[in-house]
């Protein structure tokens, strides 16, 4: 929290004072007048000394700083990718979404709002003086709603909308980190090009997308106004949600400039914030006071810390492991008394671990695209709440369900890697009725009643899964099933125990009939079917970190063999190149996988980052790269 509070604190001051260079060349763009330049530039100059234009500076700061706290509260180190067009619906309507929206809104409806005050002319005010034109000369005058105020406003809204929407869509919450170390200033300046360019043509879309959606929709908020505030309509002038109104290049080139200076402003913020977030950050290896051992790298890397803080130790130790020889002495030195490798073992057993939960992760995902879906583990199965008189009351659905079992096996990888545990994702289906048995043994759950468990396995019996929906006369046609009926209806208590249970097998028989008419909808599948290469993103969503595991493990491997004195790597060295070849293995078997790409796509300069779609090309690139600085290293010694 240290760590990222200072970093935040710099980023938004930074955003503010830049805030009145952004004002200054609104001003001046806004009172273009190319035909008298000296009374253009005079005019501008002397607008930014008035108070207005300071209590709009005050207002955008408070703008900015409340933008700034979204960008805090929603960033991530590890993109979010939706696998579907459903699943990016949800993404769109989860609560949190709806708020960062609204306040998004808000904030560009307040930035509009400021910017029809510096415009001054005919978009300065919401109500202005009129004369009815039926009315005579003497008729005094009324006040009709200033239109052009309105659709400042509007677009305001809309464009703080859009920008809320694509931050989602576009994953910009995510922190990328740079692969080659810069000076803030240098990536700043490197990236105030593409932020120009990226705003102004952004801006262009918006404005396009608001004057069509006010074609048909404007007139509800301009008539909706004028009921609430008693304000009549200047009919000398012509209405804005028609084509000629919506023709006034003026009212277009102004809308479209405070699109830019509002884009600008809060891309500003953004950019900031990425570039301190990702700085590199040097953690202590050895503590030189007490109070200091949690913020040690061996202790951050094995605690939970926040993603970014891990990240964070993760890029140092990658960075120290290439160009820092006394940190590397600290990696290898023994602790005293004692005489303990401690920090090497805590970093190394990080590592490790990183690089094991990946190959599992992957060896998973291999054998859902191999065998069909992977399942649940059976404990996370919804079984129906028991009732103390339901006791002996066994329901035929559930059945198959309450008798599966996970047998964990530790086989090593160099066995074989299909046989090793396998870590499923929370919407894997191992068990499922559907599955093979085969899938469902490499997994490690076993069906106690099923032909293939015991020491007899007759490939002549045939393995009959649960229905995905029962009836009276098929329960009736089964001898197995008559004897529960006299048992309900001569216990009485135990029916009303029963009950609750039949209730949910109904419920459940229910979705499953829903779920496979659904399926036979072409509409439907186009939302709930999963995007092949979002999948696949998905699974190495977050590789960056076991690139940098992979990049520091094998530089201290190899300077291990000139540097460590002790010989504390020696000890872990097997279990390195053990873990680094079943990944290789690994690896290789994915990119033979039908819909995967062997080749990564082309990613445009884009003031967006989209690195995270190549990441398991660079995580291939790493791994390759880690074994052949190790075995150069060491050679014939293996």
């Amino acid at each position: 929290p240290q760590v990222l509070g200072w970093r935040v604190a710099a980023a938004v001051t930074w955003s503010v004072l830049l805030l009145p260079i952004c004002t200054a060349a609104f001003i001046i763009l806004s009172g273009l007048d190319p035909f008298h330049p000296v009374r253009w530039i005079s005019n501008s100059f002397n607008d930014l000394y008035t108070s207005y234009v300071v209590f709009c500076i005050f207002l955008m700061s408070v703008v900015i700083i409340v933008i700034s706290i979204f960008n805090v509260e929603f960033y991530a180190v590890v993109p979010l990718i939706p696998c579907s067009r459903l699943a990016l619906i949800g993404k769109i309507i989860h609560p949190q979404q709806v708020i960062h929206s609204f306040v998004h809104a808000i904030m560009g409806m307040l930035v509009a709002w400021c910017a029809t005050v510096m415009t001054k002319g005919r978009f300065q005010f919401l109500a202005v003086s009129c004369t009815p034109s039926e009315s005579l000369e003497d008729a005094a005058p009324q006040m009709c709603l200033n239109e052009y105020h309105l659709f400042f406003l509007l677009s305001g809204t809309f464009l703080g909308y859009s920008y809320s929407l694509f931050y989602l869509i576009n994953n910009m919450n995510y922190l990328p980190f740079p692969i080659i170390q810069q000076y803030k200033y240098l990536r700043f300046r490197r990236s105030l090009p593409l932020l120009i360019k990226h705003s102004c043509v952004e801006s262009l879309y918006f404005v396009r997308n608001f004057c069509v959606t006010y074609y048909f929709f404007g007139y509800i908020p301009k008539v909706w106004i004028c009921t609430t505030m008693d304000l009549h309509t200047d009919s000398k002038l012509h209405p804005l949600d028609t084509l000629s109104g919506l023709l006034d290049l003026s009212l277009f080139y102004h809308t479209w400039l405070s699109g830019v200076f509002l884009l600008m402003t809060w891309y500003i913020a953004w950019l900031l914030f990425k570039i301190y977030a990702t700085e590199s950050h040097h953690f202590p290896i050895q503590p030189t006071f007490a109070q200091e051992t949690d913020q040690c790298l061996p202790k951050i890397l094995n605690s939970n810390p926040p993603l970014l803080i891990k990240f964070l130790a993760l890029q140092d130790l990658m960075l120290l492991s290439q160009y820092s020889p006394v940190r590397r002495q600290e990696v290898f030195s023994l602790s005293q008394p004692g005489g303990h490798p401690h920090n090497w073992t805590a970093i190394s057993r990080e590592c490790l671990s990183l690089l094991s939960d990946l190959t599992q992760r992957l060896i998973a995902q291999q054998e859902a695209a191999a065998n069909g879906r992977a399942k649940l583990p059976v404990g996370e199965l919804k079984v129906p709440p028991q009732t103390p008189g339901a006791v002996g009351i066994e329901d035929v659905s559930f059945q198959s369900q309450r008798s599966n079992i996970v047998l964990r096996t530790s086989m090593s990888p160099l066995v074989k890697p299909s046989l090793m545990p396998v870590k499923t994702s929370p919407g894997t289906d191992i068990a499922s009725p559907f599955s093979s048995p085969a899938l469902s043994y490499k997994m490690g759950v076993v069906d106690i009643k099923s032909p293939w468990h015991g020491p007899v396995r007759s490939p002549h019996v045939m393995r009959r899964g649960p229905k995905l929906w029962t009836s009276i006369s098929d329960q009736q046609m089964n001898g197995s099933h008559d004897e529960s009926f006299p048992v309900l209806s001569a216990a009485r208590t135990g029916s009303e125990a029963v009950q609750p249970r039949f209730i949910y097998t109904w419920l459940q028989n229910k979705q499953e009939q829903i779920k496979n008419f659904l399926s036979k909808r072409a509409l439907i599948m186009y939302f709930f079917s999963k995007h092949p290469e979002a999948s696949i993103q998905a699974v190495f969503s977050d590789a960056q970190m076991h690139i940098w595991a992979l990049e520091g493990l094998s530089h201290l491997v190899a300077a291990s063999f000139t540097e460590d004195q002790f010989g504390v790597v020696q000890t872990t060295l097997p279990a390195i190149l053990n873990t680094l070849l079943t990944l290789q293995e690994v690896v290789d078997r994915h990119f033979k996988l039908p819909h995967v790409s062997s080749k990564p796509p082309r990613i445009s300069g884009s003031l967006v980052d989209t690195s995270y779609k190549t990441l398991r090309f660079a995580l291939r690139a790493s791994l390759k790269t880690a074994l052949y600085r190790i075995t150069t290293v060491f050679g014939e010694h293996l």
